[in-house]
């Protein structure tokens, strides 16, 4: 929720009402792409600092400039910081901004996938390479081919193809581009408008560029329809991730505005994914960011909010959440504070 709504919250009876505490508290944490690898938790997140940069809707005062990778034993073990695995100093064609990663392993080689703002100003998306989970991790020399926009996350399919979704709009950029193509004179759709939609594009074998050219993902009403602008607690904002569940696809992602975790299910990693329900209700602090992983059999939401730096929506901290499935194939929507 926006930080004019939190002047008269009592951040300690929040906490104490909370459904999780944050993983880590010795630095601020967001956005968490979780993965099960060789039988350890591993959570690559941005990283939140206060860099003194003014609050603006194009997200000018998230300022992140490295990344850190935690680690867990097990889902309730305690968090491990494994320090700096990236800095913006060492990728060349990233100027600043580094926003929500994900991360994918293949063949001994772990890969961090990242977005960062580049010296003309746009975002795009880097891939940097180790030889473990924990980094560090070496960046490519240049950002991956074709790819705009932010947020991406990798997705593995059981026939081991591997699938980058992306984008997000307002600071992210993603209304400055019609058919992947830039044009500062695009903006948001019009409410009455179709609303604009995430992006995929299968990898490459050595999973550092595109194959093929990114194409929308179409995310449908119950009578088969896109989304309108107008329909922002339901439509598209930013943070896309991608789990299978019994079969079929699970498209998460991010209201934005009206701070709703959503998803929709489909039969095929490109869609269409027709729009199920909430997943997480609104958190403290404005964005909402999220990834789901299965561990030991059961399924949790990694998530953040802005309770530990009380309301503070720049400065956010990595929570994690049993997800429930119904009969159905639904999902239990979760309450992230107890009443």
């Amino acid at each position: 929720m926006p930080e004019d709504s939190i002047e008269h919250i009592d951040f300690d009876d929040l906490n104490d009402r909370a459904i999780s505490q944050p993983l880590v508290n010795h630095i601020y944490t967001a956005d968490p792409s979780a993965h099960y690898f060789n039988g350890k938790i591993y959570i690559y997140p941005s990283h939140d600092i206060d860099a003194g940069v003014p609050f603006d809707d194009l997200g000018s005062h998230f300022a992140m400039e490295d990344y850190h990778v935690i680690s867990m034993d097990s889902i309730t073990s305690e968090a491990v910081d494994n320090g700096v695995a990236l800095h913006v100093q060492d990728v060349p064609w990233a100027e600043k901004q580094m926003w929500a990663p994900d991360a994918a392993h293949k063949n001994g080689k772990y890969y961090l996938f990242f977005p960062a703002r580049n010296y003309e100003g746009r975002f795009q998306i880097g891939v940097a390479v180790g030889d473990s989970p924990t980094g560090p991790f070496s960046p490519q020399p240049k950002a991956i081919e074709g790819s705009y926009s932010i947020d991406p996350a990798v997705f593995e399919d059981e026939d081991g193809s591997y699938y980058m979704y992306f984008g997000g709009i307002w600071g992210g950029q993603l209304q400055k581009y019609r058919n992947n193509s830039y044009a500062e004179t695009n903006e948001l759709p019009i409410p009455e408008e179709t609303a604009l939609l995430p992006i995929v594009a299968k990898m490459t074998d050595d999973l550092l560029q595109f194959v093929e050219t990114p194409k929308a993902v179409q995310i449908l009403d119950a009578d088969g329809n896109l989304f309108l602008e107008k329909d922002n607690d339901k439509r598209f904002f930013e943070a896309a991730w991608l789990h299978k569940y019994n079969g079929k696809y699970y498209f998460s992602y991010s209201t934005g505005d009206t701070h709703y975790i959503c998803y929709a299910i489909g039969d095929n990693p490109y869609g269409p994914f027709t729009y199920r329900g909430r997943i997480l209700n609104p958190v403290i602090g404005w964005t909402s960011h999220h990834s789901i992983c299965e561990v030991e059999g059961k399924w949790y939401l990694f998530y953040h909010d802005s309770s530990l730096s009380k309301g503070v929506t720049h400065l956010r901290s990595v929570k994690v959440a049993e997800i429930t499935y119904r009969s159905d194939g639904s999902i239990e929507t979760l309450e992230p504070y107890r009443k």
